[in-house]
């Protein structure tokens, strides 16, 4: 099949470069029912936002991998969750209830590193544990080729969302992704007060005041008198 046309980066086929991948993608690789392709990145780029941004892959095109521990009965399952980046995996609703566990959450950072053998930011659902089960967002199936991580910092791989559904362990699921909540709107900034109205013969010297110059002891004079009175 053609390469894809995601974004600004150059895909390969991955088995033409399994030095970009992390080994245990490497060794799955060959089981894969469809293709696969693979760009190199930045290490620092991996989050998918950043990502994104830098080379121009939109989020609907990429889906996020996350590893939820569950909790049953004492005890605990690893299962990995794959939803595209524009929504969230409903953990603590449908992955529950589907697992029929108690509580289910967000793996630490540390155990799903070591479980997978990937690198945080890379992990895929490409040569995880084949024990764990594998969640597809029925949205993710029903895509082309999305950008999933390639269990390191330093690539990304595409792979049709066919090909995932099709991962051994893996469970499609209506609804496993959920739209993001929306950013709440900036407050409007402040009007600037209403310029107050002066009376014409309204002024900053008030009653009684006098001029800053008080040295004339006859301008006070002056002033005060009566109209009646006048001119010197």
């Amino acid at each position: 099949m053609t390469a894809p046309a995601l974004g600004s980066l150059r895909w390969l086929p991955a088995a033409d470069r399994p030095d970009l991948l992390g080994p245990p993608v490497a060794a799955a690789l060959p089981m894969l029912s469809g293709p696969a392709w693979v760009a190199e990145i930045s290490d620092d780029l991996a989050d998918t936002a950043a990502f994104s941004q830098a080379y121009d892959v939109p989020l609907a095109a990429s889906a996020n991998c996350v590893v939820v521990a569950a909790r049953r009965a004492g005890e605990t399952t690893l299962v990995a969750c794959l939803v595209l980046a524009t929504t969230r995996a409903d953990v603590n609703g449908l992955v529950r209830r589907h697992l029929g566990a108690r509580k289910a959450s967000f793996a630490p950072q540390d155990v799903a590193v070591a479980e997978t053998g990937m690198a945080y930011g890379g992990i895929t659902p490409v040569g995880l544990p084949a024990s764990w089960p594998v969640l597809v967002d029925a949205a993710v199936a029903a895509a082309g080729p999305v950008v999933i991580g390639s269990g390191t910092r330093g690539s990304k791989l595409a792979v049709p969302g066919a090909v995932l559904a099709a991962l051994p362990g893996a469970q499609v699921l209506e609804g496993l992704g959920q739209p993001l909540p929306e950013a709440p709107p900036a407050p409007a900034p402040a009007a600037a007060p209403a310029p107050r109205e002066r009376a014409p013969d309204d002024s900053d010297v008030g009653w009684g005041e006098r001029p800053a110059d008080g040295s004339d002891d006859d301008r006070r004079y002056l002033e005060d008198r009566p109209p009646h009175w006048g001119s010197d």
